[in-house]
């Protein structure tokens, strides 16, 4: 699971101070986690799922895919376009 954090935190060029921010902890204590010093709870982990918009299953090594499908993403897309006035393709 560590290295998973590590790799998606770089991968969203996010920073430790970011998301340390994001889990209410210091830099320091994030920083344990992802050096395997301390255990991120359940709680923990379902924020930093939500933060990068993963399965909690995605950290336990059960899922690799997004919570959101291409289906959902595109109807979130149309739904913001539909709030601002403009129209999107039904056949995109």
């Amino acid at each position: 699971m560590i290295n998973k954090l590590k790799e998606i935190r770089i991968k969203n060029n996010f920073t430790q101070v970011y998301v340390a921010f994001e889990l209410g902890i210091s830099q320091k204590a994030y920083s344990k986690i992802e050096n395997e010093q301390t255990r991120l709870t359940h709680e923990k982990i379902k924020i930093i799922a939500k933060l990068y918009n993963v399965s909690p299953d995605y950290f336990c090594g059960i899922s690799c895919e997004c919570s959101y499908s291409k289906d959902t993403a595109m109807l979130k897309v149309k739904s913001f376009l539909k709030e601002k006035g403009l129209d999107f393709p039904d056949n995109i």
